[in-house]
């Protein structure tokens, strides 16, 4: 290639790029920290955690049919084997103990189709019941059995030992219940109200008729006003009756009296208000929280004795990690309420209102952002959707324990038990300590060892999906704060009072293990009059040189041998030091860590990026070798057709290997059946295939292939590929919004949803394509979804690439046959249609070669070609030329004179070729046969 060729293409590309816009998780995790005296952490997943004490053991159940147990609160050892069924460890035959729940919800129904939903159990041990064989005392489960967002029972099994198994008895509560016959998608069951045990309270003169208010003006079930029968929890008030608290979203969270000897419900059996106005209903009780359709589920109410208070914890939001999921507290001197937070305001909403302003909120999401030169590894410390809680009251401890579920940021939908001390303050609220409980009590803290660095998070009382991330404050020992306008006070021992911004904040000061740093530092929790909490966490003491030596050891870059997308140069680390970048060749690689890769046919560039580390008078360098790729010819990758074997037929790469029920795992079988076209893999449920690494490194790229699942179980991969755990895309059948067919993508969270959900039994095709951003997906030929903003995934040249697995999920089950993966090519809608009808394959090396014929036969309209590309290259030039003056009008002028030429380049290059090709890819393709017809000459 010339000099001239050279210069001409860079530029070319450089401009273009500038100006031209381009259109079940949930099983047992092990963080083992046991150095000295170290916390031993056993982590497993129980979501929705209702924990219980039983002699030395403390129990938490939970969702699914999940249970574990711990000596410490910390080492935790799951003992259930979920929706297993018959010998499931908690019910035995589950369907069979199950069943007359199952009749309404739960089993093999809409949104259980093909499995079971029983949710977030309480378990309660009552002194009071009596059993069949007239002895007195039993452990309860009372469950949920739900089938959609409100048709759901709550039922209720028992059992002499904690640990089952556990017998039915009655269910007691149903919701989503309609005046006539009616039917939800994919379900069987009649949901007129005569059907749930309304029918035999009439009879039995429990109730004296339907309430018409139960059901809209069509005859549907009103879960505006009324509750969603899930998530029970049951507590003794003062006076020892028990009560039994419910609901989720829908009508709010509702009280009922339940009998303490039989476990069943004492319906009030009329209409009525409390003497502040809340609804009182003949069936579902009195409510206590929320109401109109808003967030709020997983009620827990806990009486204080010392207190003589009530507490109601509630969480908002919504669950996921993509969700806003929040813990709130409100306080009651009465079981039934009302329950207010510290600005007094009711649980129940007076209208159709924003409810973030009420609850005393503590906690949400958060992160203490690990930065360069702190200690640890990872992002650092944080949670996303902490919630849904319980509260142990350990009388033996003396001390109180939050215990809820939370997922993690960059972590996906992986979700964990989580064991927060609690604390009551002055103004008679709970704060919740800052980190997980290690064993660590409230003792006396000296004022010297409080003053100093703090991270510092406000979790306010918004319900958004923003992580809340730690900034840098510090008490003085004057009593001041700096970074932010307040002032601190400590009395009493552990009594802390922060004021920020004219605001008090009352709580505490108390040692505790610190994850990141392991070691124990001091921390602070307290929470305002308006309901706000705050949490503080004490960084460790170093002098200016030491921080920067430490910032200067730990920046990374990671492998820097094979660039190919924008760099992430920090400019900041710990404690406020400031990073300064300079590069060899800022062309290449900017200060700010922007890419201009070589363009194809060049050399790979070797830059060298130089750090300046900075705070205080303090200052040191380090160098970075930087070799940033040349681009490569898009093409089509791989084709895996699955004619008895896992090889690429283009042999591009090699071929599959077998993984187990994990994308790292070894093990594995596949076989092999009839497909859409020859033969198809058929993946047992159990095992998975890798693909060769690196199968896509740009952010245009392609991916087509067919399903036909036997099963549909939650977030299961089918086609799978990531750069780390926490940056993925995944084709999945039943993804998490509304359990439709998506391509979803973490944890820079995605969701291309397609409106449906593929069928079982059933080929089906599905595409989707990726365009700088922008993505559209394909089933059966027919576009299903377009957006933009689509995360930039594969930015290395060695991302990992699985079918039927991933890092968390269970494997697929069903039929897979011919995949396709491009690299750098954005399939149009012609040709995915064109593929879907005819099987036709668009091959694009064969496109290449057309057009590299055509033009050595065609001369003329070879340099014709390139003529008109370099006078586009001068049109750009001038607009360039034109804004930097500030002409606007000129610069626009020569931007459409240079897109006209290009478009009619791009028109030549589809007539030679016979296939439609995006703008993009023209330019790439012309400066390839560029250099490829050089070279040949």
């Amino acid at each position: 290639m010339s000099k001239q060729s050279v210069n001409r293409l860079m530029l070319v590309f450089f401009i273009l790029l500038l100006i031209i816009p381009s259109s079940v998780m949930g099983e047992e995790m092990k963080t083992n920290q046991n150095e000295g005296e170290d916390p031993v952490f056993n982590n497993v997943s129980v979501h929705d955690p209702s924990i219980i004490k039983e002699g030395d053991m403390y129990y938490v159940f939970g969702t699914h049919i999940e249970a574990a147990k711990s000596k410490d609160l910390m080492s935790w050892t799951r003992f259930t084997n979920g929706y297993k069924t018959p010998g499931n460890a908690l019910y035995g035959d589950l369907s069979a103990n199950l069943a007359e729940s199952f009749k309404w919800a739960g089993e093999n129904d809409s949104d259980s189709k093909g499995g079971f939903a029983v949710w977030a159990p309480e378990i309660f041990w009552n002194d009071h019941y009596i059993n069949k064989d007239g002895t007195t005392g039993a452990y309860m489960m009372y469950y949920s059995a739900s089938s959609t967002y409100i048709r759901s029972a709550i039922g209720y099994a028992v059992s002499k030992n904690i640990e089952g198994p556990y017998t039915y008895v009655d269910t007691i509560v149903y919701s989503g219940f309609t005046r006539d016959e009616a039917y939800d998608a994919n379900s069987v069951i009649n949901k007129k109200w005569d059907n749930t045990n309304i029918k035999d309270l009439i009879a039995d003169g429990s109730l004296t008729g339907t309430r018409s208010g139960w059901f809209n003006s069509n005859g549907s079930y009103n879960n505006s006003t009324f509750p969603n029968a899930i998530d029970a929890n049951l507590f003794y008030d003062e006076n020892g009756k028990l009560w039994m608290t419910y609901g989720s979203w829908s009508g709010g969270i509702f009280i009922l009296e339940i009998d303490k000897t039989t476990g069943r419900a004492i319906y009030p059996g009329q209409d009525g208000t409390t003497a502040d106005g809340r609804l009182i209903d003949r069936y579902f009780g009195t409510k206590i929280s929320g109401g109109f359709g808003k967030s709020g589920e997983g009620p827990y109410v806990v009486y204080d004795q010392k207190m003589k208070y009530y507490y109601l914890y509630v969480t908002t939001g919504w669950l996921a990690a993509d969700g806003e999921y929040n813990m709130r507290v409100f306080r009651a001197k009465n079981p039934t309420g009302p329950y207010v937070d510290a600005m007094e305001q009711n649980a129940v909403l007076p209208g159709n209102v924003d409810h973030s302003p009420y609850g005393n909120k503590i906690m949400g999401h958060f992160l203490f952002e690990r930065n360069v030169g702190d200690p640890g590894t990872g992002i650092g410390y944080g949670y996303l959707s902490p919630g849904h809680n319980s509260v142990l009251y350990d009388e033996e401890k003396d001390q109180k324990f939050l215990v809820f579920h939370t997922r993690f940021p960059q972590r996906g939908e992986t979700h964990e038990v989580r064991v927060h001390q609690l604390f009551i303050n002055k103004d008679g609220w709970p704060v919740a300590a800052p980190y997980r409980y290690t064993g660590e009590k409230l003792e006396k803290i000296n004022k010297e060892d409080i003053v100093g660095d703090y991270q510092f998070i406000n979790h306010g009382k918004d319900i958004s999906k923003t992580l809340k991330k730690a900034t840098t404050i510090t008490l003085n020992n004057d009593g001041t704060i700096s970074g932010a306008n307040g002032s601190w006070e400590l009395s009493s021992d552990d009594y802390a009072t922060i004021t920020i911004d004219g605001k008090a904040y009352n709580g505490f000061f108390l040692r505790q293990w610190n994850s990141v740093a392991g070691k124990v530092g001091v921390t602070f929790t307290a929470l305002s009059n308006e309901g706000m909490s705050i949490w503080g966490i004490k960084t460790i003491e170093r002098t200016e040189e030491e921080i920067v030596e430490i910032v200067k050891n730990q920046l990374d870059l990671g492998d820097t041998n094979a660039i190919i997308a924008n760099l992430d140069l920090p400019t900041e680390g710990t404690r406020g030091t400031q990073i300064a970048w300079h590069s060899s060749n800022p062309e290449v690689v900017s200060a700010k860590g922007v890419v201009n890769r070589p363009v194809i046919g060049e050399e790979n560039a070797t830059i060298t990026l130089t750090a300046t580390v900075t705070k205080g008078e303090a200052t040191a360098t380090k160098t970075f070798t930087i070799i940033v790729l040349a681009e490569k010819l898009p093409r089509l990758v791989a084709h895996y057709s699955f004619e008895n074997d896992l090889s690429d037929r283009t042999k591009n790469v090699a071929s599959g290997t077998l993984t187990g029920d994990r994308i790292d795992n070894s093990g594995g079988k596949i076989s092999y059946g009839a497909g859409i076209s020859g033969k198809a893999a058929i993946f047992d449920g159990a095992s998975g295939v890798r693909l060769p690494n690196g199968l896509i490194s740009s952010n245009q790229y392609s991916v087509s292939l067919w399903l036909n699942p036997d099963q549909l179980t939650d977030f299961t991969t089918t086609f799978f590929g990531a750069r780390t755990t926490e940056n993925w895309v995944s084709i999945v059948p039943k993804g998490p919004v509304r359990a439709e067919t998506m391509v979803w993508s973490g944890s820079n969270w995605y969701d291309a949803v397609t409106g449906m959900q593929i069928p079982k039994n059933q080929w089906s095709h599905i595409a989707f394509t990726v365009d700088e951003g922008k993505i559209n997906v394909y089933v059966n030929g027919i576009k299903k979804f377009s957006g933009v903003g689509f995360p930039n995934v594969f930015t290395t040249t060695n991302a990992t690439f699985g079918l039927g697995v991933n890092y968390w999920d269970l494997p697929y089950k069903g039929l897979m046959d011919d995949l396709l993966i491009y690299d750098g090519i954005v399939l149009s809608d012609e040709e995915i249609q064109t593929y879907y009808g005819s099987g036709e394959i668009p091959r694009v090396e064969e496109m290449i070669e057309k057009l590299i014929q055509h033009f050595v036969m065609n001369p003329g309209i070879r340099e014709s070609l390139f003529v008109q590309f370099d006078n586009a290259n001068r049109d750009f030039e001038k607009m360039e030329q034109f804004l930097k003056q500030g002409n606007k009008a000129q610069a626009k002028h020569f931007k459409a004179n240079g897109n006209k030429k290009l478009e009619h380049i791009i028109k030549r290059v589809e007539q030679s070729s016979g296939k439609h090709i995006d703008e993009k890819y023209a330019k790439q393709l012309i400066s390839y046969l560029e250099y490829v017809l050089e070279t040949r000459e």
